[in-house]
C-alpha cells in the first residue's frame, strides 16, 4: 500500500483514538478519591495526544489563556512566603493542571464539536452512572465495604466528599432529562430511569448546596429549551417531560423520607443553621472576617492558610482566589466566571447542531457558580470542565453561525443548477 493511501487511514486510526481519549476522560472524571487521581493521567495523556497530533489556538481563545495565566500567577505568588507549609507546591500545582486542562477543551472542542462534545459527554455520563449507583448501593448497606464510599453517613460514592459527587451529577441528570422528551418511547424509558437514580443519589449526599445547585440548574435549562423552541408542540412535550420528571422525583423522594434514617437525616441538614454556619467564626461570619483579611493582604495569604486561621477553609472559592492567590489570582478567577456565562449563554443559544448539550452545560455551569458562594470548588475537576466546553462550544459556534449564511447559499446554487 502506498504511502499516499495510507494517509487517509491513519488520519481515521488518529481521529478514533482522540475520540477514544476524550471519552476515557469524560469518564475518569468521576474516580477523584485521592491526589493525584486516575483523572490526572488520563488528562495529561489525553492532552499529550492532542498536543501532539495538532491541537490549534485560535485568537478567539485568547481572554481566556490570558485570565487562566493570570490565576495561576497569582496562585504562584502566594505560594512563594508559605512554599515550604505542608501541601501547598501540590495544592499549587493541581491548580495549574486544571487551569490547562480548562485551555485543552477549550481549543480541543472548538473544532469537530459535535463529534468531541458527545464523546466526552457519553463518558462523562457512564462514569456518573456507576458514581450514583455506588452511592445508591453504599448507602443502603447492599455492598460489601460500603462505609468506604460513605462519610458522615452520608454518601460519596467515587468521590472524596458528598459535596463534590451531587454537583457532578447534575449535568447528567440534566441530560438524561433532555433524553425524557427528545429520544421517544426509549428515551422516556432511559432517561426517566437515568434521571431518577441521579436524583436519587443527589439526595443521598445530603448536600444542600447540592440541591439547590440542582434546583436552580433545571430551571435555567428548562427554560431556556422552552425559550428557544421552535414550536408549539416542542414546548408542550417539555413542559409535559418536566412534569413527568417532576413526578419521578416526588415518588422516589417520598418513598426515601419513609425510611427512618433517610428521614431523620433529611430533616437535619435541610436547615441554614447548622452549628458550622453560624456564629464568629461559622462559614458565614469567616467570609466576613476573610474579605477584611483580603484588604490588608494584596498578595493573599497564601494556598491552604485560611483554615489555619480561621479553623476550617473559607467555603467560598471567590474568596479563596483572593486568600490563596492576591488580588491577581482573585479578580482573574471572577473574571474567568463571568466571561464564561457570557461567552457561554451567547455560544449555548446558538442554532447549533450541538444546542441542546450545549445549554445543559451552561445550566450546570450557573448552579456551579451560585453554589460556588458557599464552597471550595476551585478543585473540581468537573468544573474546569465545564469553563473549556462553554468556550470551545462558543467559539465553535459563533464560526459556524458565520458559515451559515455562505452554506444557505450553495444550497440555493446547487437547487437551481439542478432545476435548470
Amino acid at each position: 500500500m502506498s504511502a499516499v493511501a495510507m494517509r487517509p487511514a491513519a488520519a481515521t486510526l488518529l481521529d478514533r483514538l482522540r475520540g477514544l481519549m476524550l471519552w476515557l476522560v469524560g469518564f475518569s472524571g468521576a474516580f477523584v478519591f485521592m491526589e493525584p487521581s486516575p483523572y490526572e493521567f488520563v488528562a495529561l495523556a489525553t492532552m499529550a495526544l492532542f498536543f501532539l497530533t495538532g491541537l490549534p489556538l485560535r485568537p478567539s481563545h485568547a481572554p481566556l489563556l490570558l485570565l487562566l495565566v493570570a490565576y495561576g500567577t497569582g496562585l504562584s505568588i502566594g505560594l512563594v512566603p508559605v512554599i515550604g507549609a505542608d501541601k501547598t507546591i501540590m495544592w499549587t500545582t493541581v491548580s495549574w493542571f486544571l487551569i490547562g486542562t480548562a485551555l485543552f477543551y477549550a481549543c480541543a472542542l472548538a473544532e469537530d464539536t459535535g463529534r468531541r462534545l458527545k464523546l466526552l459527554l457519553a463518558g462523562y455520563v457512564a462514569a456518573a452512572l456507576i458514581a450514583a449507583l455506588l452511592a445508591i448501593l453504599a448507602y443502603f448497606q447492599f455492598i460489601p465495604g460500603a462505609e468506604e464510599l460513605l462519610r458522615y453517613s452520608r454518601a460519596r460514592g467515587t468521590f472524596k466528599d458528598p459535596n463534590v459527587l451531587g454537583p457532578f451529577l447534575v449535568l447528567p441528570a440534566l441530560l438524561a432529562m433532555y433524553s425524557v422528551f427528545s429520544g421517544g418511547w426509549r428515551g422516556l424509558v432511559r432517561g426517566g430511569g437515568a434521571f431518577v437514580l441521579f436524583a436519587i443519589a443527589l439526595l443521598l449526599t445530603f448536600s444542600r448546596g447540592a440541591w439547590a445547585h440542582f434546583a436552580i440548574s433545571v430551571v435555567v435549562f428548562l427554560g431556556l429549551l422552552f425559550a428557544l423552541s421552535d414550536s408549539a408542540r416542542e414546548r408542550t412535550r417539555i413542559v409535559l417531560a418536566s412534569l413527568f420528571a417532576a413526578s419521578l422525583v416526588a415518588v422516589a423522594l417520598v418513598a426515601l423520607l419513609s425510611t427512618e434514617t433517610v428521614g431523620a437525616l433529611f430533616a437535619q441538614r435541610a436547615t441554614l443553621d447548622q452549628s458550622y454556619d453560624v456564629g464568629y467564626l461559622g462559614r458565614f461570619g469567616r467570609h466576613v472576617l476573610g474579605l477584611q483579611l483580603a484588604l490588608d493582604h494584596p498578595f493573599g495569604i497564601g494556598p491552604l492558610q485560611f483554615a489555619r486561621l480561621f479553623r476550617e477553609d473559607a467555603h467560598n472559592v471567590y474568596l479563596n482566589s483572593f486568600m490563596a492567590g492576591g488580588w491577581i489570582a482573585g479578580l482573574s478567577y471572577l473574571l474567568v466566571v463571568v466571561l464564561t456565562l457570557i461567552v457561554g449563554f451567547r455560544g449555548a443559544i446558538a442554532k447549533t447542531p450541538w444546542r441542546p448539550a450545549l445549554l445543559a452545560v451552561f445550566a450546570a455551569f450557573v448552579g456551579i457558580v451560585v453554589e460556588s458562594a458557599i464552597i471550595d470548588s476551585d478543585h473540581w475537576r468537573h468544573f474546569w470542565l465545564l469553563v473549556g466546553v462553554l468556550w470551545g462550544g462558543a467559539i465553535a459556534a459563533a464560526r459556524f453561525t458565520a458559515q451559515r449564511p455562505s452554506r444557505t447559499r450553495e444550497a440555493r446554487l446547487t437547487r437551481a443548477h439542478a432545476t435548470a
